[in-house]
Formats: C-alpha cells, sequence, structure tokens
C-alpha cells in the first residue's frame, strides 16, 4: 500500500515560547507540552502511574475512543506488575511488556497529538525523549447493511458504512486478489480527512489512475466531510447539470467498477464511494442488470431508457402541442382536453409549472419527513393536492395525469444523480416549448446533445461507447448481451489486459443424469 499525504500538519495557532515540539527526556515537561497542544480539551484523560514501582509514567488517551478494557489488561496491568530487576528501559517495554499488536514511536509532540485525537493511547516515560503510540482505538461503528437508496431483488445485500477500515475489510473480501491497490491520502487542513483511491494493477490505466491522485492532491479545503466535496472539487465540467463521477454505497458495484478499469475513491466518514470514470451508459445499469438473464435485464433496461425519455420529454411536448400545434392532436382527444379546461383561468404551461412544484414539494417533504410518516404523507398529499385542484378549477385532470406519470417514469433512474439532473433540464425543456413550442423543445434536445457529446469524466467521453462508437462494447449498452459473449472490458482498460475470460463458444450446460 502506497501512502501519500496532501497537506503537512497545520495549527491554528501559535505554540507558546515555553513550548517545544519535541519531546525531551522530562515526563513533566512533556505533559505540560502536550496539555499546551490541547488546550482545553477536558476529554483527554492522563493517568500517572509507576512501572514496577521504579519507573513514572503518563498514559494519555480519550476514553470514548480507545479500547479501555485493552488499556486495563495490556498495558495498565502488565507495566504496573512488573517484577523487581526486569528491565525498564524504552525498548524492553515496547517489545517486552506490551501485548499490542501495533506500536509506533513518536518524537514530535504534535505527531503524538494528531495520533491521539485519533484514538491511539500515548504512552510517556520518565528520562526519555520519545513516546510510545499504542494502536488500541476503539469508537462506536454502525455494522453492515443492505443500502437503502440502491436495493436490488436479487444479488448480495452488503452496504459501505462510515468507518474506513471496514469498508477496506469489504473490498479485499470481494476482490481476494493482490492486484487490488490502495493509495493512502489525507486532506483537509482541519478534518485531515483519510481518503483512499483503489485499483486493479494491470487493469486500471496508469493515466487514469495518475489523474485521479493530482486531482485529490490540489485540493485545498478546511475539511472534507463527505464524497460530495471531493466530486464538485475533482469534475471536469463545473456547471454541468449531468453528474461526472458515480457514487455508491453498494459493495458489488465497486467491486465490479475496479475490475472494469475504474477506479473507486473511499473517504473516511460516510458510506458512498465515488467511482470514476462515468459515462451516461453507466449510470442507466442496475446492480439487477448482472443478476438476471440477460433477456430480462435487456428489456428491462430498454424499459429504463424509454421511460427517463418520457419523464424529460412529456410535459414539454405536452405544452408545446396544446399552445401552438393543436393540429397535431387526434380531434376526439383534443375536445377532451379543452372541455377539461374551460374553467382553468391559468395558461398551460402555468398549469405544468404549478403541478410541477407541488410534485417537487411533496417528495422533499417525503425526504425530511420521519421515514414512519414520510411515505404516507407524500402519498396522501398527492391525492389530496390533486383532486383539490382539480376540483377548484386551478388545474385540468389531464395535467395531474402527466405531471403523475412524468414523475413516477423518473424514478426509474437507477442513479438519484442522474434522476435530478432529468427533472432540472425538464423544467428548462417546459420553458422552451412554452416560448417557442415544437421548435423550442427540438432547440433543447440539440442543445443537450451536444452538450453530452462535448462532456468527459476524467477524459473519457460520456457518451461512449455511442459516441466514439465502440462496437464491442455496444453490448452491455442499451442491451445487456450474455456473459460468455461479453469477452472484453470497456475501452477506459489496459490494452494489455481487456480479455474477461477466454474466448469460445458458450459453454455447454450438460445433458443431465438420465432417469
Amino acid at each position: 500500500m502506497k501512502k501519500r499525504t496532501s497537506f503537512p500538519l497545520k495549527t491554528t495557532g501559535e505554540m507558546p515560547s515555553s513550548y517545544c515540539t519535541e519531546l525531551v527526556p522530562s515526563l513533566d515537561r512533556n505533559v505540560e507540552t502536550l496539555k499546551g497542544i490541547l488546550g482545553n480539551a477536558d476529554d483527554v484523560v492522563f493517568r500517572p502511574f509507576r512501572i514496577g514501582m521504579e519507573l513514572d509514567a503518563q498514559l494519555v488517551y480519550i476514553p470514548d475512543m480507545s479500547d479501555r478494557l485493552e488499556i486495563d489488561n495490556n498495558v495498565l496491568r502488565p507495566l504496573m506488575m512488573m517484577a523487581e530487576g526486569q528491565p525498564k528501559d524504552f525498548s524492553s517495554i515496547k517489545n517486552l511488556a506490551l501485548p499490542i499488536g501495533s506500536i509506533e514511536e513518536s518524537v514530535d509532540a504534535y505527531a503524538c497529538v494528531k495520533q491521539l485525537i485519533k484514538g491511539y493511547p500515548l504512552l510517556l516515560l520518565e528520562d526519555c525523549d520519545r513516546a510510545l503510540v499504542l494502536k488500541i482505538a476503539k469508537w462506536d461503528k454502525r455494522s453492515v447493511e443492505e443500502p437503502e437508496t440502491e436495493t436490488s431483488l436479487r444479488g448480495p445485500r452488503e452496504g459501505f458504512t462510515e468507518s474506513i477500515s471496514t469498508n477496506l475489510s469489504l473490498m479485499r473480501r470481494k476482490i481476494q486478489s493482490v492486484n487490488l491497490k490502495l493509495i493512502s491520502l489525507r486532506i483537509g487542513r482541519y478534518t485531515e480527512t483519510e481518503i483512499y483511491i483503489a485499483y486493479m494493477e494491470g487493469i486500471a490505466k496508469p493515466a487514469m489512475i495518475q489523474e485521479v491522485e493530482n486531482r485529490l492532491s490540489r485540493i485545498d479545503i478546511d475539511s472534507i466531510l463527505e464524497t460530495g466535496y471531493i466530486e464538485e472539487l475533482t469534475e471536469d465540467d463545473l456547471y454541468s447539470p449531468f453528474p461526472q463521477q458515480q457514487f455508491t454505497e453498494r459493495v458489488d458495484i465497486a467491486a465490479a467498477g475496479l475490475l472494469e478499469g475504474r477506479v473507486v475513491i473511499l473517504v473516511d466518514g460516510t458510506p458512498d464511494v465515488l467511482i470514476v470514470p462515468v459515462t451516461l451508459v453507466t449510470l442507466l445499469q442496475a446492480a439487477d442488470d448482472y443478476y438476471n438473464r440477460s433477456i430480462y435485464s435487456s428489456l428491462l433496461r430498454m424499459l429504463r431508457y424509454f421511460a427517463l425519455f418520457i419523464s424529460l420529454m412529456l410535459p414539454a411536448t405536452y405544452i408545446a402541442l396544446l399552445t401552438f400545434h393543436q393540429e397535431m392532436i387526434p380531434n376526439k382527444l383534443l375536445m377532451s382536453i379543452i372541455s377539461s379546461r374551460e374553467e382553468i383561468p391559468f395558461p398551460t404551461i402555468v398549469e405544468v409549472l404549478m403541478m410541477q412544484m407541488a410534485f417537487e414539494v411533496l417528495r422533499e417533504a417525503g425526504l425530511r419527513l420521519p421515514r414512519q410518516i414520510g411515505s404516507a404523507v407524500t402519498i396522501v398529499g398527492a391525492l389530496v393536492v390533486g383532486e383539490a385542484a382539480v376540483s377548484a378549477g386551478l388545474v385540468s385532470a389531464p395535467i395531474v395525469i402527466i405531471i403523475a406519470f412524468t414523475g413516477i417514469a423518473g424514478f426509474t433512474a437507477p442513479h438519484y444523480s442522474l434522476e435530478f439532473s432529468v427533472r432540472l433540464l425538464r423544467l428548462l425543456l417546459i420553458l422552451a416549448g412554452g416560448l417557442l413550442g415544437i421548435l423550442g423543445v427540438m432547440y433543447g434536445l440539440i442543445a443537450i446533445a451536444i452538450h453530452l457529446c462535448t462532456l468527459r469524466s476524467f477524459g473519457v467521453p460520456y457518451l461512449s461507447p455511442i459516441t466514439p462508437f465502440a462496437a464491442n462494447e455496444m453490448k452491455d449498452a442499451v442491451v445487456r448481451a450474455p456473459w460468455w459473449t461479453m469477452i472484453m472490458r470497456p475501452g477506459y482498460s489496459r490494452k494489455s489486459n481487456r480479455r474477461r475470460h477466454a474466448p469460445g463458444k458458450r459453454p455447454n450446460p450438460g445433458k443431465g443424469g438420465e432417469g
């Protein structure tokens, strides 16, 4: 594992002149130095004791971040019970007296404090200018559960947690290969958040790995509290409505990305990991697509494409046809729509915008309310608001149907970030359709297509493999071909290792036993 540090240790204030950063052969002076750096840190415990009734020592730790049982049994007890005549020098205590798996030395007071606030106790000895950092941190963490935002009918139920060590172990268990490599970074002047870049050596392109590392190393910010910080600070186009990095809580999706030659960014303190690069086709793929039979997955994927297109186009097309192109609507349908709008005081575009706004408010309320009542309030609110609006003559019944179907169709997006992009672009197309009719809608679609053709994610074209066209990769684009035909990895993997499995005919399933 490579280790990199993005920032040196920085402090918010100056040390008093009576303090020094280097530890000295004086226990009292070292304790005074640490207290001076920590300031009013009342949660830090300074525990004085004597080693074998001969040598003064201090154990410094934060109770809620350290394993207190291990401190009692493997630190204080063996040191205090050391027999008379047993060597009590620094080396003997480190190598012989402490039954702890990982111990480090430190000669700098600031470095000691950095380790202390991570949960690692410090052991200070009299007449010693070094401290022992005991790697026995322990804090509460959430257990591994199924991600609620990325459910699937079939497949693993494991999801990442807020603990970076747990997430790394999940990745290691999923991909048990020495080719899984990790690069460690620390970003954030105050939080110094631990970040890992994961990739498969021999599959991911070295240029891609270097580009990811360079972009992360250039980040200069006070804190990194979630992957959203990194996503916004490293994306190619800052003002594009489309997500240029994929985030997920599912371990299997992250592992699949690694095996395709992509890079995964893990951040301590959040269950979401980032996968780069990403394409529009990737954002329309769901985990279930690869666990079900290819014919089912292909039909569902095509349905997903169609539903998202309807979610994007339906309100704008309705406004354009009813406002500018009534002759394109069948007579019976047109008469029905007109009769439903006889008492409506607003233009069609105002109706659509009102109902769209009401739908967005209800959706946001459902997300922010407690989980037990959020779904009920959303459903009841939608029924009550829709029915009341139609009865009051504020909107027509067709508008309620169109907005409801549009919202439901948008929910088919496997990734929330893509669905949010569709919602934003839908609003722009509504305005274009209300001002210029079908011509405005077509102008909007052309502008979206041009933007997608120029957009890149870490140098990879956003519309690949559609453009630039790659026939071999189309097997996993609009449809999902059977696994035995998808021999090659995507184009953003290394050319020297692009083969997934041995080429050949479909494996023989056998004839089964004789009855």
